[in-house]
């Protein structure tokens, strides 16, 4: 194979490949002339950021629009990349039975190193790394490499540029947010990002703060005005980019009337919005864009059902800011791009999906998009028989909702743990209640009292923070770490605020539904946590709170059904352990105690687990005659609690007598009664 003599930027040794602008491969920095076949370039570039091997068939379906021989095309193309990848005593393209993969771990790749850069988190990146990164979009992805029919390539390749464009957007923006304002290199980032995304309302902003700190305000005003005419022939709302354009000449008059020969500030703050609605509880905000059928990228009939009814089930949830059907609808009729409809709708998160409806299998794939950093905080591929399509599609669609309920919830926690506790809103001090209230120690439970209690002065009217409190105070009488008449009266008491607050809150009935299991009043707490399942099928915390209260003294083959499903819905839930130890109970008191002990250990392994579960576990492994086993659970609970017996584990729960009884039995057989 010839080489022309290039070099990519800087890259002197080894294997180079730019994807970032025109597909080159370079090796110890000289160019490689790849052959004209613009199939050969696609298969190599879908190849080389492909995470697992890819099926021969697939790549047939990809790329070649039924051909005469399309395998034998295919065998051309790699035959031709051997000549161009491998080395004396390396072979790159690796196949197995019908897969193909390329070894390419020790390749410098720009969009790979972009990736993992965006999946690590762009936030932290020092400006150095950040220029770095920036430096390396040359081009758009794979530019000008479209393929005439072959439609499924085409839409892979532009998801890729969307998502790339979509990095670079977050590079540009850190960038001009944590580089000194004064410094001549952040205008060329400036209008890059303004090229990237016209309608970001940030970019605007950072334009006109840098101009203004500037002195140059007649340029602020004229660019106001095109900038203006520009949101109008979108039919977008410009009107928070001009509130944040008053507070900034505000300030800009306060500081000459006070010092008007101040030096520029050493680093620009970081650029918000004005949002004159906007709370001190801002909640996370999430836009659900029109899922499209098959590769082809058309939208209608079940991708429009399924994201319809995922914003209405997310909404439900009452947990974040969710935009509503017609705003995302009437974005995505205007073809424009998921990321930068997030940008224009100012929101936090975009979730995007593709459906195929295929002979035998339904295949719903969906991401969820950090906007501002181009992160994908979580993607799934879900892939069920259609028997009944509608089954099918409702299934889907309780995992799709309930998994970006959760991974907003864990990206919210961990972001608020990063953050200095006197600078929290209502919002992330919530969120740093949380992190705590799922340590489940006494003292972490001190400190999420704290924290929902910081959130509550902050925004008396946070359903959730009172539901996060009474929570709290549940633990404190269930794990009897306090009086335990004195907190079921606190967390009977923050439940009743929480349903004053937002009686259309799934939390609240939730919050209420435990509080009145604590006070011995199963038929009003039952009812309560209906009504929360009630307001939003997709609550998992509901249907589990429902399985622990029908464990003890309820209907147990109930509390199986709605434990599984709790775990359907959250199988990653922080409260897993719960869900799986209730189902032990339940088996337990079916008799099926061989069962009952396998659950059992599922829930003591997990690792927040407390003290109440491995009693569980060795009370079943007990009861199952796995008498060893069982007496180390109970070594270890009274390591604690020296004198822990039966009436301490009867006395945390509500069982009815025959429960009790079977209990008092296994607890017998290994010294705890």
């Amino acid at each position: 194979m010839e080489s022309a003599r290039s070099s990519l930027d800087g890259v002197t040794a080894g294997l180079c490949v730019r994807l970032l602008g025109p597909l080159t491969i370079a090796r110890d920095g000289v160019s490689l002339l790849l052959p004209a076949s613009r199939k050969l370039r696609a298969l190599f570039a879908y190849l080389a950021l492909a995470p697992h091997a890819v099926g021969r068939s697939r790549l047939c379906e990809l790329l070649w629009d039924v051909p005469n021989d399309p395998r034998g095309e295919l065998r051309w193309c790699l035959s031709k990349l051997r000549g161009i990848l491998d080395e004396p005593y390396r072979r790159r393209i690796e196949t197995s039975g019908d897969t193909i993969a390329f070894d390419l771990s020790d390749v410098s790749i720009d969009a790979t190193e972009i990736a993992s850069a965006a999946a690590e988190g762009i936030e932290p990146l020092a400006p150095e790394r950040l220029r770095a990164l920036s430096k390396m979009f040359v081009g758009d992805f794979l530019d000008g490499l479209e393929i005439d029919r072959s439609p499924h390539f085409n839409s892979w390749l532009i998801a890729q540029r969307r998502r790339f464009r979509a990095c670079h957007t977050a590079i540009l923006e850190h960038l001009v947010n944590n580089l000194p304002a004064e410094s001549d290199e952040v205008s060329p980032y400036l209008e890059k990002w303004l090229e990237l995304a016209p309608f970001d309302g940030r970019a605007h902003v950072a334009l006109l703060t840098r101009l203004a700190q500037r002195g140059q305000i007649g340029a602020c005003e004229e660019h106001l005005a095109a900038a203006t005419q520009l949101f109008q022939s979108e039919d977008l709302d410009f009107g928070p980019v001009r509130e944040a354009w008053r507070a900034i000449r505000g300030q800009q008059d306060a500081v000459l009337c006070a010092r008007p020969a101040v030096p520029l500030v050493a680093r620009q703050a970081p650029i918000v919005l004005a949002d004159p609605d906007a709370t001190t509880s801002r909640k996370a905000s999430l836009a659900v864009m029109p899922f499209v059928e098959d590769a082809g990228g058309v939208r209608g009939g079940l991708a429009d059902g399924l994201t319809h009814d995922i914003i209405t089930r997310l909404a439900k949830l009452r947990d974040f800011f969710v935009i509503a059907r017609g705003s995302v609808f009437a974005l995505a009729e205007k073809n424009i791009a998921p990321e930068d409809a997030g940008r224009r709708l100012n929101v936090d998160y975009v979730a995007i999906g593709t459906v195929r409806n295929l002979p035998g299998r339904v295949i719903v794939t969906v991401e969820l998009v950090e906007v501002r950093t181009a992160r994908i905080v979580w993607t799934e591929t879900f892939e069920r028989k259609p028997d009944d399509i509608f089954v099918v599609l409702d299934d889907i669609g309780n995992s799709i909702v309930s998994s970006i309920s959760a991974e907003i919830a864990t990206v919210e926690r961990n972001r608020a743990m990063l953050k200095a506790p006197n600078s929290l809103n209502a919002w992330e001090a919530y969120h740093r209640g949380l992190w705590h209230m799922y340590r489940f120690t006494r003292t972490e439970n001190e400190l999420a009292q704290q924290f929902f209690g910081m959130a509550l002065k902050q925004d008396p009217t946070f359903a959730r923070a009172y539901a996060g409190l009474s929570f709290t105070h549940w633990q404190n009488a269930f794990q009897r770490w306090g009086d335990r008449e004195q907190e079921s009266a606190l967390a009977f008491e923050s439940a009743g605020q929480s349903l004053l607050v937002d009686d259309h809150n799934p939390a609240a009935h939730w919050a209420m539904g435990r509080a009145l299991w604590l006070r011995g009043e199963q038929d009003g707490s039952l009812l309560e946590l209906e009504r929360a399942v009630d307001l939003s099928p997709n609550f998992a915390l509901g249907h589990y709170a429902l399985s622990f209260v029908h464990s003890q003294s309820g209907d147990p083959k109930s509390a199986i059904g709605s434990s599984d499903h709790s775990r359907h819905l959250s199988p990653f839930d922080p409260l897993l352990f719960g869900m799986l130890g209730a189902r032990a109970m339940s088996l337990a008191r079916l008799g099926q105690f061989d069962e009952a002990s396998e659950w059992a250990l599922k829930a003591a392994a997990r690792p927040n687990a407390h003290l109440v579960i491995l009693a569980i576990a060795a009370h079943c492994l007990a009861l199952a005659g796995r008498l060893d086993e069982a007496k180390t659970f109970a070594a270890a609970i009274r390591k604690t609690l020296p004198h822990y017996c039966a009436d301490d584990f009867i006395g945390t729960f509500r069982f009815e007598p025959e429960a009790q009884a079977l209990f008092r039995q296994g607890a017998k057989r290994i010294g705890l009664s």
